[in-house]
């Protein structure tokens, strides 16, 4: 062998292995960033957890709401026309229709009744309502009045008498937000903590271990029924609810229904 193959040989070995480590190189690489994004996707999603348990705390912290404690009226006169207002708390549609039915019935020769609710800790659940007069001109102003004074889970009705002189829908506007404030200032506005509400439903036999998880966690109980199928509607605190769903679920014959949170 010549020193001209001799060289040729050493000139292929070492371009091998400039191409193995090369190839080394790229997979090390590889991986490495593939540990990175790893790392990276951990620590971001321990970020977000510590961040809903941040938000949950501060719910917890902050879990108050405005509504009235009982119905209230107020009453405003303009050009013949009789406006009374009335408020109530409410927590969901069924039972604003069953009211706005009872206060229709009582005021059954009054011309218009307009309304506005709005329900929920989140207040994302509201509606405005008109009831023939002129777009905006009544249900507007009311909502606006439980906005203004940070009410939840209320419900604001306003009946019309017609005078027999139109107001205009300026005059309209006036009349229907003061009857509204004046029904909300009459009445007693208080600062209620939020629970969970769920309907619960057990056999008879699980009874005793029942009333002891609820009696011994301080749960607030209502519609109780003790028979063969026993039922009860408990109001949870939001900071241990979890924890005594999942022991209520634990015995066989629980049924829970979720009634909301308010």
């Amino acid at each position: 062998m010549n020193i001209h193959s001799i060289s040729i040989s050493i000139y292929k070995i070492e371009s091998f292995r400039d191409e193995s480590m090369s190839f080394i190189s790229k997979v090390i690489i590889y991986y490495c960033l593939i540990g990175l994004v790893r790392l990276t996707f951990l620590v971001f999603s321990s970020f977000l957890e510590k961040k809903e348990q941040s938000l949950f705390l501060t719910m917890n912290k902050t879990s108050k709401y405005k509504t009235i404690r009982q119905e209230s009226s107020g009453l405003y006169k303009e050009k013949g026309s009789k406006f009374i207002g009335i408020v109530q708390a409410c927590y969901d549609e069924s039972e604003a229709k069953t009211l706005l039915e009872k206060w229709k019935n009582e005021h059954h020769q009054a011309r218009h009744l307009c309304y506005a609710y709005r329900f929920g800790v989140d207040k994302k659940k509201y509606r405005a309502n008109d009831d023939g007069e002129p777009n905006n001109s009544a249900g507007a102003p009311i909502l606006g009045q439980i906005e203004s004074f940070d009410l939840t889970n209320v419900l604001i009705g306003v009946v019309r008498y017609y005078g027999g002189t139109k107001l205009g829908v300026g005059g309209l506007i006036n009349a229907y937000r003061t009857a509204a404030k004046d029904a909300i200032r009459n009445g007693e506005i208080v600062e209620l903590e939020v629970y969970q509400w769920v309907k619960l439903t057990f056999d008879y036999t699980d009874m005793p271990h029942i009333m002891n998880l609820i009696k011994k966690n301080n749960v607030s109980m209502s519609d109780k029924i003790f028979e063969e199928n026993c039922g009860l509607t408990l109001q949870l605190k939001l900071e241990v609810a979890d924890f005594i769903l999942k022991e209520l679920k634990a015995f066989y014959s629980t049924k829970i229904v979720a009634l909301g949170v308010y």
